[in-house]
């Protein structure tokens, strides 16, 4: 524990000078950019896994807890370690005397095993003296003469099966102490692993701590790069974010306006085509209704011929002179009032070129990012000024922390401290070793006794002849009888001897186990170590009266031994705050607020005009050109009708099958003459007619739907257009400003998370504790506990059990021997009882 401690102090140098306050709520600020300090992978794993034998050792653990089945006594253990600092202890006291007796009654499980233990080291020899004694006075069996018994069968069966059965658990016992022999042999060899392990993982944090550092410094570079890159971005940035906030106000009105250009070409195209198809009818109409009246006239000449006088040919004439009436035009082109006016007047309007106009309105919307970039350039570049100036602050502050000679200081302690241990382990190997013989004669002796034992059971049983006599018996009985008597002399020759070393063990190791191994990975035993004035009277908490000389500031052994347990880092883990705080060296605020004051003398002045008087004017004499006033319905009228009244095309078949219906003749030829020009008229005229109408049908239909609602239209695009430019000469101050200090916050906000990340960097991540928690997790759990304690309860726990069960062992193995062993003498009777 003081080295660890002495470890910890230490670390406080690497960040003494570097550190400050709480960790932020968030170390994601803005932007995309992501910092992650790079960490180190140790390889040592501070829990200990025995692997099979762990089964054992958890049998030990409910033998123990059975023993000692009290809580772990933190009050009781805290004033014990508070009397030990006191230069005398005066024991008629009554607090001490009180303190005495809650120890007594914590450990008296363990003092009642001692005292029977002790009950046994003393009984053993003794009795063993005045049974060896007794024996050579031929008493307590030791005449050899056997009385015959009506139940001596069922008792030496009883006796060999009991003595059998104890010389099984007496071997289980030895088993486990070979076995918790065993691990003694190979654990200066795990712990130097485990020594070299740990101390490579110091290593490595050393090492890596510089790394760390300029792993810091480097990330402003990157830091500074993506401002920069913000910086040469403000036109898309800054520029772009105004653009974005006007142009749902904007685009609209522009697009409105930029599609009523389209709609007065078309108007304006659909108007010509209209004059000109007005023209070519009222000409082709006239022409036509001329013509049509030629035919007419000139077929009702034919039917003045005698040949229609005549029966039947009569009826066709007749039938013919009644048809001509209907060889007229269909057509008024007179009622279709002329365009002229119209068209002229949007020529006038189209004389202004309003797309230009309105392309002047995007182009000075759209130019915004470049117009923004181009009044921005002087301000950047003081700002690019001041940020490369943070970076020579944040180096002078890490410059400040004295991690060279802290480090080598550190790694001669490191150094120092692995010499140490490995020379010691050569020490340690030596005494071990020992360990291991002294164990391996203990575990010898008991063997052999209990080896006599099976010997005598095998030799006495196969020996036996139920029909020999006991003067009688064989030569294989008698020295099975010999071998269990020689059991018998060692066990009370060693066993005391042997139940001192279990003594000893059993007190050692069932308190370590206790009092340490058990609390410490339960972590209870930091909460005595926390023990507000255990160690010091005029400290609270010890670890802050050391570190910091002030004991009212809460740092607690356990806190400290989480925390590096969780892998923080060793300013988050002390509560380093309370010495140095690197805020005030770093100082988040006084770089802001630098980078703020060069961005408050950021003016930009964008002067945007829509669309001027010009277009405006344009607009308003398209609305009054006069196509609304255009009389539709008559044009529609017109232009639905057929140019003649009947279609000539049919007119001219049926004439020719009348003709043919009359007699061979001038009439004849006459009239199917008249049908071939009706034909050629359909042709020439009425054809092209056709056309002419559904062409000014197609350009009334096209301008009626403009002409519908066009002065409300173009009113309601006006006033759009009015305040979507008042929108922009009212609010481009305020949105530029939002625009400004959004776009500053970004800037700011790279270096803000930067800032913040370093000083979280350096308070949770950087010199992290955790190979110290592991070191001790090794010294403690693994090395003390589980390399010796464990196995040190096992060893006593097994020679203990085989030490136990001698005795009544060896009581049996004399019944027993009794039934093997030749007799000098025995009973004799006329009816030999059953044996």
């Amino acid at each position: 524990m003081a080295r660890t401690l002495s470890f910890l102090l230490l670390l406080l140098g690497l960040c003494g000078n570097s550190v400050s306050g709480g960790p932020p709520s968030s170390t994601n600020t803005s932007g995309d950019l992501n910092y992650e300090l790079p960490t180190a992978n140790y390889e040592t794993q501070g829990s200990y896994k025995p692997g099979s034998i762990g089964i054992l050792f958890r049998m030990v653990r409910i033998f123990l807890h059975m023993v000692q089945p009290n809580d772990f006594p933190e009050d009781i253990l805290a004033k014990v370690i508070q009397k030990s600092f006191e230069p005398s202890i005066n024991f008629d006291k009554s607090e001490n005397i009180i303190l005495a007796l809650k120890v007594l009654n914590y450990e008296i499980g363990i003092v009642i095993y001692a005292l029977l233990g002790l009950l046994f080291v003393i009984l053993m020899p003794v009795v063993g003296y005045f049974f060896c004694m007794c024996r050579c006075c031929n008493r307590c069996g030791g005449k050899m003469h056997q009385r015959q018994k009506e139940n001596g069968p069922f008792q030496r069966k009883c006796f060999a099966i009991s003595l059998l059965v104890i010389c099984i658990i007496m071997s289980f016992g030895i088993f486990c102490g070979f076995v918790a022999n065993h691990s003694v042999r190979t654990r200066i060899k795990r712990t130097r692993i485990l020594a070299n392990s740990n101390f490579k993982d110091l290593r490595t944090l050393l090492n890596q701590t510089p790394e760390q550092i300029q792993f810091i410094l480097a990330q402003y570079n990157t830091t500074k790069d993506k401002a920069f890159s913000d910086l040469n971005s403000i036109h898309s940035l800054l520029g772009g974010g105004i653009h974005e906030r006007l142009r749902p106000n904007v685009t609209p009105v522009l697009d409105e306006i930029k599609s009523m250009v389209t709609v007065i070409k078309e108007t304006k195209k659909a108007l010509e085509s209209t004059k000109s198809s007005l023209q070519n009818l009222r000409d082709t109409s006239a022409q036509l209704s001329s013509n049509l009246t030629n035919v007419k006239t000139s077929i009702q000449r034919s039917l003045r011929d005698p040949t229609c006088s005549v029966h039947p040919a009569s009826e066709t004439c007749n039938s013919i002179r009644t048809s001509l009436s209907q060889l007229d035009s269909n057509l008024d082109v007179n009622q279709l009032p002329p365009v002229d006016t119209e068209l002229d007047n949007v020529n006038n309007v189209l004389r202004t070129d309003l797309g230009g106009l309105v392309q002047k309105g995007y182009q000075a919307f759209n130019d915004i990012p470049e117009r923004v970039q181009h009044q921005t350039k002087n301000i950047v570049a003081d700002v690019k000024g001041v940020l490369n100036s943070i970076g020579p602050r944040v180096n002078r502050v890490t410059q400040q922390i004295p991690i060279e000679s802290t480090l080598s200081k550190f790694a001669v302690y490191i150094n120092k401290t692995e010499s140490h241990i490995h020379r010691n382990l050569h020490s340690l190997e030596e005494y071990d070793s020992y360990w291991w013989l002294g164990g391996l004669i203990i575990c010898f002796l008991l063997t052999l006794i209990v080896t006599f034992y099976y010997l005598g059971l095998l030799c006495g049983v196969c020996g036996y002849d139920r029909d020999a006599t006991p003067t009688r018996r064989g030569c294989v009985s008698h020295t099975g009888g010999v071998f269990l008597m020689v059991g018998v002399g060692l066990s009370f020759l060693f066993c005391w001897l042997l139940m001192i070393i279990v003594i000893v063990t059993f007190v050692i190791g069932t308190n370590v186990e206790k009092l340490i191994c058990e609390p410490y990975a339960s972590t209870k035993f930091f909460q005595v170590l926390d023990t507000p004035y255990l160690f010091n009277d005029n400290w609270q908490y010890y670890l802050s009266g050391i570190i910091f000389n002030k004991s009212d500031i809460r740092l607690t052994f356990g806190q400290v031994y989480s925390d590096c347990k969780n892998n923080r880092g060793v300013y988050a883990t002390l509560h380093l705050e309370n010495r140095f705080n690197i805020s005030k060296h770093l100082n988040i605020n006084e770089h802001t607020e630098n980078i703020n004051h060069e961005f408050e003398n950021l003016n930009i002045n964008l002067n945007i005009v829509l669309l001027d008087k010009a277009g405006r004017a344009n607009l308003q004499n398209f609305a009054v050109c006069g196509i609304d006033r255009i009389n539709y319905a008559t044009y529609l009228s017109q232009t639905g009708k057929h140019p003649a009244k009947v279609n000539l095309l049919s007119f001219a078949y049926d004439l020719e099958t009348k003709a043919n219906h009359l007699p061979p003749g001038t009439l004849r030829q006459s009239l199917k003459r008249e049908a071939e020009i009706i034909k050629m008229i359909h042709r020439q005229q009425v054809v092209p007619m056709e056309q002419s109408l559904g062409t000014l049908r197609d350009s009334i239909k096209t301008l009626q739907p403009i002409s519908n609602g066009l002065v409300d239209r173009i009113a309601r695009i006006l006033t759009s257009l009015d305040s979507a430019q008042d929108f922009v000469t009212n609010n481009i101050a305020s949105v530029i400003n939002d625009e400004i200090r959004k776009y500053v916050r970004t800037i700011v906000g790279h270096f803000e998370q930067y800032l913040l990340w370093v000083d979280f960097s350096v308070r949770e991540k950087m010199v992290s504790c955790k190979p110290v928690a592991t070191a001790l997790d090794s010294a403690v759990n693994v090395l003390l506990c589980g390399y010796v304690i464990s196995p040190l309860n096992l060893f006593w726990f097994g020679i203990g059990k085989a030490t136990v069960f001698s005795l009544p062992a060896l009581i049996f193995a004399v019944k027993l021997a009794k039934y093997y062993r030749r007799m000098d003498s025995e009973d004799v009777y006329d009816d030999p009882l059953p044996r």
